[in-house]
């Protein structure tokens, strides 16, 4: 999987990629990251790549001819047109099924946004789809391009140690998940519960199940709506 980043600050991206689960990834050549600095593809020798909006108001917009430059060169690096994908709290809510279909393109490239976002002209030719990772705003783009990337690496397979990594998890199958426990067996006067100590896998199984659905309805009942009673 290989993830191009069109960025004005790509140190930022250095400790998290390079780090953890993401590096090791990289290490093994499962995981590519390339980012691009859209200062270099500005025409002006102050590296210049925002200016005042149209019509008045605060703050400044990113200019479309830098960050179109920097998209025709990842075109011409990858030989295609990459999936692109603009981070901007206007954009669709962030969901796990979104990391799973995304986990299966060969590539993905991510714009970070700043200022008050990017000329409309931009998203309009060559945006494929706008992501949000929450309703509200940010400095910049690229915490949830961090996000994004993350999620969708953990799908991947040889990113983590085994698949149960991830298909037990909050929000795979529409659930959250189920408490988890460890050594000690006692803490401040309270035991791990017994049926996970009882090596029956399916008591455990169904324990788990039945948390999951009680912690669901509890913390995000809006979540049980989806969720097929037959597999109560």
């Amino acid at each position: 999987m290989i993830f191009d980043i069109l960025t004005l600050f790509p140190e930022m991206f250095d400790g998290v990629l390079n780090a953890s689960m993401l590096g090791r990834a990289m290490e093994k050549g499962i995981l590519e990251f390339n980012t691009v600095n859209i200062r270099d593809f500005a025409d002006n020798k102050h590296n210049r790549v925002d200016d005042a909006p149209y019509g008045g108001g605060r703050g400044m917009v990113m200019q479309a001819p830098p960050i179109y430059s920097a998209y025709e060169s990842i075109v011409r690096l990858r030989g295609k047109k990459p999936h692109l994908i603009y981070m901007s709290p206007k954009g669709k809510t962030l969901t796990q099924q979104d990391a799973i279909r995304l986990s299966k393109m060969d590539s993905v490239a991510i714009l970070c946004g700043h200022y008050e976002g990017v000329d409309q002209r931009i998203i309009d030719e060559i945006v494929d789809e706008e992501i949000s990772i929450g309703d509200y705003v940010l400095t910049g783009g690229e915490l949830p391009a961090m996000v994004l990337i993350d999620t969708i690496s953990r799908m991947i397979d040889g990113v983590l140690s085994n698949e149960d990594s991830f298909t037990d998890e909050s929000h795979f199958n529409g659930l959250l998940e189920y408490p988890q426990y460890t050594r000690p067996y006692e803490f401040h006067g309270v035991c791990v519960p017994d049926v996970l100590m009882s090596g029956n896998h399916a008591n455990i199984a169904k324990w788990r199940r039945d948390k999951s659905v009680e912690l669901t309805g509890k913390l995000r009942p809006d979540m049980l709506k989806g969720l097929d009673q037959n597999d109560d």
